[in-house]
């Protein structure tokens, strides 16, 4: 057998084996949705939230430590990506969404009222599996874009040598993965690549969804992660927390300092406080790509939003959600950073308390930020 044909024999493995993994687990991150009580229903203090793979894992925490300190709430949230959290908020069979990409004005014309709150933020890392590396791959934006329009198809590129001088690259096929679902982590890959990359963004563009050119997709982080860890030659985008749990490298991006930088918390700290004065206008700014006078700042961050309804079915409820929302943007904050997310800012967390100030308010208008 050939290389190639066996490098795609196994490509071809690796995704078998996955739709069985995926298969398998998918059961443990939240119950179905189609088995959970409807929004507005039942006990006030009984919540169903949905959209955001990225912020699972700290969602969980932040889940786990508001019911341990509010007798007879519980919190169920379903992690089916952002695009479908809009999707079922809009259809009112939830009490709250989430998602890594804000609503613009358009779409805010086809929801009910909302108001959309900054909780986190965290970086979308580029993880890989190339066993063969030593040190951390280094990958700049041209090489970045190339590898995902597909115009660079191996690791012994001349744009990956560039970038990475003195390193012993493997040959082996690049195997893309992307996410198959509506997704925010989708969103903020895309938004960086369309604003460092002209032909990207005349070919794919941006959004929780598009149009591909090249690669294997993975429904949910936890899809994309299976495809990387499985295949060799592999590389993907998802949470710094997937790539860290599931042991998995990630690389170090160059930004317009000229900077290589790793994702972290400190990183994606350092992209906020790069666009502060545009966030204080509009919290929905994007803050990938920061200038060059953000030296440290890692380019592929985002903050997620929590889509809350200004008026819910049930005025108990509505209130359940604002003391949780309150939680999360305030004490909350303290769990970000051993979780891999970087803790909002003080301006900004006074932004989401006044916000939030319109959650079970009396006013009709709807929110635009």
């Amino acid at each position: 057998m050939c290389p190639t044909s066996r490098s795609r024999l196994l490509v071809v493995l690796a995704i078998l084996a996955l739709s069985l993994t995926i298969g398998c687990n998918s059961g443990s991150k939240s119950s179905s949705l189609s088995n959970a009580p409807q929004a507005g229903g039942g006990n006030p203090g009984s919540l169903i939230g949905a959209g955001s793979t990225f912020i699972y894992p700290i969602m969980t925490r932040w889940i786990s430590d508001f019911q341990g300190s509010h007798s007879g709430v519980q919190i169920n949230y379903q992690s089916i990506g952002s695009g479908g959290g809009i999707q079922q908020l809009k259809k009112g069979l939830v009490d709250f969404g989430a998602s890594d990409a804000a609503l613009d004005d358009d779409q805010l014309k086809e929801m009910p009222a909302i108001v959309q709150i900054p909780e986190s933020a965290g970086p979308v890392c580029i993880t890989y599996n190339l066993p063969e590396l030593k040190s951390p791959l280094k990958l700049s934006s041209a090489s970045l874009a190339g590898i995902y329009l597909g115009t660079i198809k191996n690791w012994q590129d001349a744009s990956i040598k560039k970038d990475n001088p003195g390193v012993n690259l493997p040959k082996h096929e690049i195997v893309v993965a992307h996410r198959s679902d509506g997704s925010g982590t989708t969103n903020i890959f895309t938004t960086y690549l369309a604003k460092v990359n002209s032909q990207w963004a005349q070919k794919a563009g941006k959004g929780i969804s598009v149009n591909w050119p090249a690669g294997i997709g993975g429904k949910g982080s936890e899809g994309v992660t299976g495809v990387v860890k499985q295949t060799p030659g592999g590389i993907g985008y998802v949470e710094l927390s997937y790539a860290k749990n599931n042991n998995l490298p990630v690389a170090l991006i160059r930004n317009q300092a000229g900077t290589w930088v790793e994702p972290s918390a400190a990183s994606t700290a350092a992209a906020i406080s790069a666009f502060a004065d545009q966030l204080g206008k509009d919290v929905r700014e994007p803050i990938v790509d920061p200038p060059a006078s953000a030296n440290d700042a890692y380019p592929i961050a985002g903050l997620t939003f929590l889509l809350v309804p200004k008026q819910g079915k049930d005025p108990k409820k509505t209130e359940t959600v604002k003391q949780f929302v309150e939680y999360i943007v305030t004490q909350g904050q303290d769990q970000s950073e051993a979780l891999f997310y970087a803790k909002l800012p003080s301006p900004l967390q006074q932004q989401d308390q006044a916000l939030l100030t319109q959650v079970g308010s009396n006013n009709p208008q709807q929110a635009s930020n």
